[in-house]
């Protein structure tokens, strides 16, 4: 299949390609035209007043995505989107879900910090409950007609959970194309890859419209895990009203799509001190998980669990939206929108952990682990493969070497009410703004885990370790069909919370020049449940040790009941002196209240409290046809974070935990800029510079040393992000090409700084060619010379001080290697 795939890969690089530029050469034909100047485009993100707002008059700092701009780059994922933004530093390299996103140097991993809206109601009200980030909950595809993402600023006031920012994607609507419109696109994508969308919209009555679209995709996935790995998708309906004054819109969303969680390879370093990848596996390609490991039985207590690796992070997802706005009298309206979703999300992945190694130190560390367990007359450890009993060899897959790796399956079902409501008022030269918004959910949290002794190859093999005796007889086996342990990790919570917010907010207009904003916030969180209490239990085989200690239900639950409020508030200003040129400052002083997921594992913790967050920004924004230009200086503050590093030990094969409370300060400047020369060429630039540390971070560790990560560089962010895009528009506007390359400074894996993810640089492609008045084709190539970035270490090994530290061999995450797509629209 591979080389089936590389061999298209060719055949696009001969073929298609040139036929596109061929194909442009033809007569022309309308598209739509080379984004301008984005000055006056109409911003509804960040701001809860009804009056519309320009984006040159926000006193914020907000990045729009236009329609044109998804046409030529479609983005992979939704964090693949959020790379465009200038503010973001984004882990695109876990798939289509579960990445990892931080904005302005907020340093909380997933989505906890940064908000993921759909039409204004969050996808997910709380981004982190544990193992269901909300862009497992969403998929970007072309019902989607604009994106607008704000940091910081307002909006921790007018949205939950989003200190670090929001960003809202924005649906098409069937009254957005009163005379019908739509389209139909086909992706290929040289890893065998194959995507479909659609979509549809009209009125189908004198302000009434209906819409339809979705998309459905096939594929092998971005790594080779040997079997289908992306299959599903989603489908969305919606009826709407829009008479201009009033509106009104029945949103039905359908999602079943599974997708493969990439994790962590094993790399290595060069005579100098660089890293390479590991003879035998291929680090841009390559994955541990594999068919080998597809469908493995794990034992528990009453039965074993039928572990299911295609499975990947599969969500069935129905979301029903109605929103509306309505005019009680001239210059007041009421807002109401709700949100209720049922979903199932299921995330079974393979987690590589504990230390890559050569297979005589795990030979050795293995035949201590048989003596301690009762095998006392071993003297040496037989590796067999688990799937056929045939030996490993000493140099096995060329590298020689072992890793541990944890197949981990975790359900997440969860039933969300969302209703945010308010009331809006155009009274003098104030636009004000009150509203209420509760949030209610039903969730549970089941986990179960094996861990296995695997060797080092893409899609690796499990494999055995036996214990024997000066005469080569058994004596004992350390595991059982390759797996270490059985049950090494075990939860059940089942959780209901509630949210309650009262928010508010003036923005007045002073003078035609001037505007002063000013909101609050106060939100309240309850949350109860009851969480599974845990005892190991040995399942009873004196043969082998991998089942003397499975971890398992105790019998008895906790009861969590716990409850948490803050308050926040935002002033900024702007100052428009030209039409097309202001500065607006701004302060915030917010919070972050705790997730009800930190509870997941802990049933008993006190350590958590509301976080305060402090937030300044000062900014200079111009716009003419020949240049856009945002440039925005931040300030973020943490005062008091709990932080858990959750670390596997390899002598119990369990994960452990250290808590310990911090801050953090981080001074930054963002920059995004689109310069036009000539009408037929731009550059655009995002650039982040901040200098991210932590805070009055004091930590003893298990051995009573004292460390001080005060002044330390926030774990897995960069200091340095620049993306910049060269562009031209050829043949009269049909042909739109364009170069992104997107450089990242050194980070670390640990907050103690002792390992570095080395600087990196990754250029790709983008071509749209208009070749009829309804087909375009399109062309997108990412990491074009297959650069190796590393996106983030092995938090398994530590994620306050790496125990990676000084090893030949390492773990990290890559981003993915050269990816080709080729796609054909007809529009209607």
């Amino acid at each position: 299949m591979q080389h089936m795939s590389k061999g298209v890969s060719r055949m696009f690089r001969r073929s298609f390609v040139p036929f596109l530029l061929a194909a442009v050469a033809m007569p022309a034909f309308a598209q739509e035209a080379a984004p301008q100047s984005d000055m006056d485009t109409i911003i509804v993100t960040g701001r809860a007043a009804g009056s519309e707002m320009r984006k040159a008059e926000a006193s914020f700092a907000i990045t729009t995505i236009d329609q044109q701009s998804l046409k030529v780059a479609p983005p992979i994922s939704t964090a693949d989107l959020f790379r465009r933004v200038p503010g973001f530093w984004v882990e695109g390299s876990g798939g289509e879900g579960s990445n990892n996103v931080r904005s302005r140097g907020i340093p909380t991993d997933g989505y906890s910090s940064v908000g993921l809206h759909e039409n204004g109601i969050p996808v997910q009200y709380d981004g982190a409950l544990g193992y269901l980030n909300p862009d497992q909950s969403f998929r970007i595809d072309d019902t989607i007609a604009r994106v607008e993402a704000v940091r910081g600023g307002p909006a921790s006031i007018f949205a939950p959970n989003a200190p670090g920012g929001v960003v809202n994607f924005i649906t098409r609507k069937g009254t957005d194309t009163p005379d019908g419109a739509g389209s139909v696109r086909y992706t290929f994508t040289d890893t065998t890859a194959h995507r479909v969308d659609a979509w549809y919209g009209r009125e189908i009555a004198p302000n009434v419209g209906l819409f339809v679209g979705g998309f459905y995709r096939q594929g092998d996935g971005m790594r080779d895990m040997g079997f289908t790995a992306e299959k599903g998708g989603q489908i969305r309906a919606t009826l709407n009203y829009d008479d201009g004054v009033n509106s009104a819109t029945l949103d039905v969303r359908h999602m079943d799509d599974r997708t493969p969680f990439y994790l962590p390879v094993p790399l290595t370093f060069d005579a100098d001190g660089g890293i390479k990848q590991v003879s035998g596996f291929d680090a841009l390609n390559d994955t541990l998980a594999g068919s080998n490991n597809k469908l493995v039985s794990i034992k528990n207590v009453g039965g074993p669990y039928e572990f299911d690796l295609t499975e990947g992070s599969h969500t069935k997802l129905t979301v029903i939206t109605f929103e509306a706005k309505m005019r009680i009298m001239d210059g007041v309206r009421f807002e109401t929108r709700n949100r209720y979703r049922t979903s199932d999300i299921l995330r079974n992945a393979l987690f590589p952990t504990g230390n890559v190694d050569t297979i005589a130190n795990y030979q050795a560390s293995l035949l201590s682990q048989a003596k301690a367990g009762g095998f006392s007359t071993a003297t040496g450890i037989r590796l067999t493969y688990a799937d056929d009993g045939t030996a490993v060899p000493s140099n096995a897959n060329g590298n020689g070497l072992l890793v541990q790796g944890n197949l981990l399956s975790v359900s997440v079902p969860l039933d969300e009410m969302i209703s945010d409501n308010r009331i809006t008022a155009d009274i003098a030269n104030h636009a004000l703004a009150v509203g209420v918004s509760y949030a209610h959910s039903q969730y549970r949290f089941d986990r179960y885990m094996g861990t296995t002794l695997l060797d080092v190859r893409g899609n690796a093999r499990r494999v055995d370790a036996t214990a024997v005796n000066a005469s080569g007889v058994a004596v004992g086996r350390v595991t059982d069909n390759g797996f270490l342990r059985y049950g090494s990790l075990f939860d059940n919570v089942g959780m209901n919370t509630d949210s309650v917010a009262v928010y508010g907010g003036d923005e007045w207009q002073i003078t035609p020049q001037i505007r002063v904003d000013a909101a609050a916030r106060y939100e309240k969180l309850s949350f109860n449940g009851l969480v599974a209490g845990k005892t190991t239990v040995n399942l009873g085989d004196p043969t082998t040790l991998a089942d003397n200690s499975v971890t398992t239900f105790s019998g008895a639950f906790t009861n969590v009941d716990e409850s948490f409020s803050g308050f926040g508030w935002t002033l900024g200003a702007n100052w428009q002196f030209q039409p097309n040129m202001g500065v607006f400052a701004r302060y915030t002083d917010t919070f972050r209240l705790p997730s009800p997921g930190e509870w997941n594992g802990n049933p008993t913790r006190t350590d958590m409290a509301k976080v305060p967050i402090k937030m300044g920004e000062v900014g200079f924004k111009y716009g003419s046809e020949m240049l856009s230009l945002f440039v925005t200086g931040f300030w973020t503050k943490f005062e008091r974070l709990t932080l858990t590093d959750w670390y596997f030990d390899n002598a119990s094969n369990s994960y452990k935990s250290r808590i310990a409370i911090a801050g953090s300060e981080t001074f930054g400047v963002e920059a995004e800029a689109m310069f036009r020369p000539f009408e037929w060429g731009d550059l655009a630039v995002a650039l982040t510079w901040q200098d991210p540390q932590y805070k009055n971070f004091k930590y003893t560790d298990s051995a009573g040393k004292v460390w001080d990560f005060s002044g330390n560089q926030l774990m897995r962010v960069p200091k340095l992000g620049l993306r910049v895009t060269p562009g031209v528009n050829l043949f009269d506007d049909r042909l739109r090409a364009e170069a992104v390359i997107e450089h990242y400074t050194k980070r670390y894996p640990d907050i103690a700084n002792t390992q570095v993810l080395p600087a990196y640089t990754l250029v790709g492609l983008n071509l749209r060619g208009q070749v009829t008045e309804n087909i375009a084709l399109g062309f997108n190539v990412s990491n074009l010379f297959n650069k190796l970035g590393l996106t983030e270490g092995n938090p398994r090994a530590g994620s306050f001080i790496s125990g990676d530290l000084g090893a030949q061999y390492f773990l990290a995450r890559p981003d993915f290697g050269r990816v080709i797509r080729a796609s054909a629209t007809v529009t209607f």
